[in-house]
Parts: structure tokens; C-alpha cells; sequence
């Protein structure tokens, strides 16, 4: 396996590269080449697997012979000691794939854990210290947090947005200490993720530090998301119908993972994009024109991303075309009013505890097969453990929201983070005073 930019497919590097050095210079994105065929003998087994069963089978695919099966297979199961079920909410017609069971009860842990998995069999290489830099708009930073807390040789420098996230996920990025240090911006994901960017193709910076990113941005982060795709199609495919999967969408590194398996061979029938207010994809998908905007703040916060990092990987797995796009994905959006209304009713119908990403992907799931009208088994992706969300979730769903033992624990513990405005140069500077 190889990887090229998104700018320049002519010029490859390995996946050492590609995973330490998250962005190419000439700022594009890195993609695998080639993308293996998984064949029906892998599909026809997937039932009975696990998600570390299933990441191990799809990273000897990609792999090869760059990393022996039996350190693989320790990567694998040491990164998935949790799995990825599918809850029914109406058996044969909807269904959720709840990917909370995770340390930090988000999608992102499946990510994160296998990217500190692999960093960790790298690095062992090496004496040289990663500095990983991850912008976050709420639920990556915690699981980056805590997929890299004291693994050695590795620190890891976390930009939120001030005010943005919820208590509890700002617990995650700040109180943990260690090698995992938080910076506070003053702006919008979209700013820190600039900043992120900038940061790898200045010179200066990256002469005198090592740097990587967990953010979705890394193929890396990114590669590992398609595993629970194919682990939820394992466990719905008996009904025999075709799969729609529903994913909500901010940065479109999740989305971009589904195709990037449906390309290798998972029968996906179709997906939904499910976005609130920074609906650019969905716009898209109506008029055929990409217009990134400023982001706007939602009560799902972690889809508050008005400049997609991701779409331009999205567009590039169907082959820059508009048509076949459009005939893969359905977008859907939905305003505060509109997904407070969705937790409602998913609760009352379903009696199920979504947070407002999942219910956006619940809402966009439902409308999609309506308007379809398509005798599909659809599947939601259930991002974030309602826990996370806790006071939103009682006040819209008048009810007690227990939090699971080892989030609870944080919540009295005190906040340490880095208070910056969203410029550059000053993150700069403090960055160089962290690791100095």
C-alpha cells in the first residue's frame, strides 16, 4: 500500500510517511492506492466478527507485508477492546449502530485508538518525539486525549473552540494532564483547524518539531472508521434488504471512510449525509456548487464545521463527478428546533436516548426512506453516548441521564488549558514553550 495526494496522484509515499506527516505539502490529502477488493469469502464471514476481527482482516488487506500478521493482529485487538453493535429501533426497517462503547463514548475512539496503535509500533523505530496536533469541535479531541495519554514518545497539543463544547467534553481535553496538553481558542472549530493546517506546511515549525495530526485529516484516524461500516453490515445483512447507511456529518471524514469501503467492496446501497445548519454538503447535493462558509454554532456541536476538510476526499472516491456523487449520497439538514423536536419523537416512538447527532442521523435515516420509498434495512450511526450531552438531553427529553463510571470520574477534576486567540503566530509561540 501507497499513498498520493489528492493534488498529485504521480507522487507516492509509505504509509509511515503518510501516517507521521498527516498532509502532504502541497496541501492536499492523502489516499490509499491501491484500494484492495475484499472479495465475497471476507463479506460472507463477517457476521460472526468482531470489529478487532474485522479491522484485523481489513489491515492485512491494506497492509501486506509492510507489517507481519501477528503484530497486526496484536494491534487490532489491543486498539478494539470494545465492540460496535447495531440496536434495532424497528426490527428490519431502522436500526442505530451505537459507536460510544469506547473510553471516551464517541465514533472518534475507533480512530484515534488505532492510529496510537500504529504510532506506537512505528515509533518504536525511532527515538524522535511526535508532537500530534488535533483541532477539535468536540468529540475527537477527548478521544485523541485519551487514545494517546502517556503513550511514550508521543505529546499531543488539543485546539477547541472557547465556549463551543459541552462541560464534559471539555473535561476530557483539558484535565488529563501528562503528555496531552489543551489550548483554548477564541473562535470556531473552523479557525482552529486553520490554524492545524498552517501549522503543518510552515517550515519553520516543522524543521524543529515532528509533527502528525489525529485529526480526520490523518488517513490514518480515518482508514479504521470503515471497519464498524462493515461490522454493521455484518450484523443486518440477514434481513436481505438493501443497506442504507445514515451518518451525521461535520467534518465528512465518517462519511468519507463508508465510501471508501464501499469502493473495496461493502454493498452499500446508498448513504445519507446528515448535517445541521452547516448544511454545505447538502446545498451541494441541490445545486452542484461546493461553497464553504463560516461555521455556525448548533446544539450539535461537533458537526459545527463550515469548511469540510474531508469533502474533497469525498469527492475525489467518486471520481470528482458530480452525477455519480449525487447517486451515492442524499444530503439532509436540520435546524435546533428541528432536532430538539427529532429527540423527542425518536424517544417517544423508539423509547431510544439519542444525543442531537445521533437524532440528526436518525431524522435524515427516516426522511431519506420515506421519500425513497425503497424496502431498505437503514442503518443510523449513533456518534456520542447521550451522557456527553447530559443537561441538553434532560431539559429536551425531561429525564434522567446516567453518566458512565469513567466520565463521571472528570467531572470535578480541574480544567488546564491554554487560553489563545485564533491567530497563528500566538499558537505558535506557545506551542514552542510547551515542548521546550
Amino acid at each position: 500500500m501507497r499513498f498520493y495526494s489528492t493534488n498529485n496522484p504521480e507522487i507516492t509515499v509509505t504509509p509511515e510517511e503518510a501516517l507521521f506527516h498527516s498532509m502532504p505539502t502541497d496541501k492536499g490529502l492523502y489516499m490509499p492506492t491501491p484500494l484492495p477488493a475484499l472479495g465475497a469469502h471476507f463479506f460472507d464471514a463477517i457476521a460472526e466478527q468482531s470489529l478487532a476481527d474485522i479491522g484485523f482482516e481489513i489491515s492485512k488487506a491494506l497492509f501486506g507485508d509492510e507489517i507481519s500478521k501477528a503484530d497486526l493482529e496484536e494491534l487490532t485487538h489491543r486498539a478494539f477492546p470494545f465492540d460496535t453493535p447495531v440496536v434495532n429501533l424497528e426490527a428490519g426497517k431502522t436500526a442505530v449502530l451505537e459507536l460510544f462503547h469506547g473510553p471516551s463514548l464517541a465514533f472518534k475512539d475507533v480512530g484515534a485508538r488505532y492510529m496510537a496503535a500504529l504510532m506506537s509500533y512505528y515509533s518504536k523505530r525511532s527515538d524522535k518525539e511526535i508532537n500530534i496536533l488535533v483541532a477539535t469541535s468536540g468529540d475527537t479531541g477527548g478521544a485523541v486525549a485519551m487514545g494517546f495519554h502517556n503513550v511514550p514518545g508521543v505529546r499531543v497539543s488539543i485546539l477547541y473552540p472557547s465556549g463551543r463544547v459541552s462541560d464534559l467534553q471539555e473535561k476530557q481535553l483539558t484535565t488529563l494532564g501528562g503528555n496531552v496538553q489543551a489550548f483554548e481558542v477564541e473562535g470556531s472549530f473552523d479557525d482552529c483547524q486553520a490554524i492545524v493546517k498552517q501549522a503543518f506546511v510552515d517550515p519553520e515549525l516543522n524543521a524543529q518539531l515532528s509533527l502528525s495530526s489525529a485529526n480526520s485529516i490523518n488517513i490514518f484516524r480515518l482508514i479504521p472508521q470503515g471497519f464498524y461500516y462493515v461490522r454493521a453490515y455484518g450484523q443486518v445483512r440477514s434481513y436481505g434488504k438493501p443497506v442504507v447507511f445514515s451518518t451525521p456529518s461535520g467534518n465528512f471524514g465518517n462519511l468519507s471512510a463508508g465510501a471508501m469501503v464501499q469502493q473495496m467492496g461493502l454493498a452499500v446501497s446508498h448513504f445519507v449525509a446528515a448535517t445541521n445548519l452547516n448544511q454545505v454538503v447538502p446545498a451541494y447535493l441541490t445545486t452542484g456548487i461546493y461553497a464553504p462558509k463560516a461555521s455556525v454554532a448548533t446544539i450539535s456541536n461537533a458537526m459545527d464545521v463550515g469548511s469540510p476538510s474531508n469533502f474533497v476526499r469525498l469527492a475525489h472516491l467518486y471520481g470528482d463527478d458530480f452525477n455519480r456523487f449525487k447517486t451515492n449520497v442524499s444530503g439532509y439538514f436540520y435546524d435546533d428546533d428541528e432536532t430538539r423536536a427529532g429527540m423527542q419523537r425518536i424517544y417517544a416512538q423508539y423509547g431510544y436516548v439519542a444525543c442531537p447527532h445521533t437524532a440528526i442521523g436518525i431524522m435524515g435515516l427516516q426522511d431519506f426512506l420515506t421519500e425513497s420509498k425503497q424496502d431498505s434495512i437503514g442503518v443510523a450511526l449513533a456518534t456520542a453516548h447521550p451522557s456527553k450531552f447530559k443537561p441538553l438531553v434532560e431539559e429536551v427529553l425531561s429525564i434522567s441521564v446516567d453518566v458512565p463510571e469513567r466520565l463521571a470520574i472528570l467531572a470535578d477534576r480541574p480544567k488546564q488549558s491554554i487560553h489563545l486567540p485564533a491567530d497563528y503566530e500566538v499558537f505558535k509561540e506557545s506551542l514552542l514553550q510547551t515542548v521546550a
